[in-house]
């Protein structure tokens, strides 16, 4: 993170990274996700399910291949597919990506472990609303210190395909980050919300920021369905914020975990002493 880019984050609360992801990259994750999404949807409404510990949505639950989705393919609507790290190794590129952790290492002080994992699928007509902003408690603060930046929860979005002004682009009300008021407008419509500027992208960029940004998601006023991939960050004592798992341990797979590097490890929560002596420490 250049001096720039430190001005820019802590003055709005966000950073568009022109190409994070090589053209060789995008094509592969691009490819991962149509494939899982063709899975996912089909099994979207089957069972087994599982509602979210805050109870805000139910899950249809993929113990093979590890994942959590909800949602549907049609019209306004979106599929979300959480602990995609399990589904498909071509997701690893994602897990230590070098210059996603040279961010991540420049905001997040303590160790920083992933903590949120979800492939977003957005269907023509879809939006997401907003949220966030101001004082929000202390999971989401955007802090600063004698340290530099102190950031609890942050996310990188990637971006596996241009987004237009038309698409469904990310949204934010910038430097909300540091509002001291709870943001008055009610409804979550960013279509409405005063203030709310689009992040029009190119395939390979991403979009870092604060969770305590006040966000959210444009009207894919286009015929063009938007996916993105989301990956979470903040302190290692953080446990799972995907909403399917909430606040419980991360959720891998033994055999994606004894895929990963000790570096790759390092970015999850402790594991039982058993995955270790299993897939040994130096992998």
């Amino acid at each position: 993170m250049n001096e720039i880019e430190r001005y820019e984050f802590d003055r709005v609360g966000y950073l568009t990274v022109h190409g994070l992801l090589t053209n060789e990259q995008v094509e592969s994750l691009a490819a991962a996700i149509d494939a899982l999404e063709e899975e996912a949807v089909a099994r979207a409404a089957a069972a087994p399910r599982r509602k979210s510990p805050t109870g805000r949505l139910e899950y249809h639950h993929n113990a093979e291949r590890g994942y959590y989705v909800t949602g549907a393919r049609e019209h306004g609507s979106t599929i979300i597919i959480e602990d995609f790290f399990n589904a498909d190794p071509v997701f690893d590129v994602l897990v230590n990506h070098a210059q996603t952790m040279s961010y991540i290492h420049a905001i997040v002080q303590e160790r920083p472990t992933i903590n949120n994992s979800e492939i977003r699928i957005r269907y023509p007509g879809n939006r997401t609303g907003t949220h966030m902003g101001g004082p929000i408690g202390v999971k989401h603060r955007y802090g600063y210190n004698h340290k530099g930046f102190n950031c609890m929860m942050v996310r990188m979005v990637y971006f596996v395909h241009d987004v237009g002004p038309d698409d469904g682009p990310f949204c934010v009300v910038p430097a909300t980050h540091k509002s001291n008021m709870v943001s008055p407008y009610e409804g979550g419509n960013p279509d409405e919300e005063p203030g709310m500027i689009g992040l029009p992208v190119k395939a390979g960029d991403a979009i870092l920021f604060t969770e305590n940004l006040r966000h959210g998601g444009f009207t894919n006023r286009s015929d063009q369905t938007r996916k993105t991939v989301h990956v979470g960050y903040g302190p290692f004592w953080m446990k799972s914020q995907n909403i399917a798992t909430m606040d419980e341990d991360q959720y891998i797979l033994a055999q994606t975990y004894a895929r990963y590097t000790q570096e790759q490890r390092q970015l999850f929560r402790a594991w039982p002493i058993t995955l270790e002596r299993e897939f040994g420490g130096n992998h």
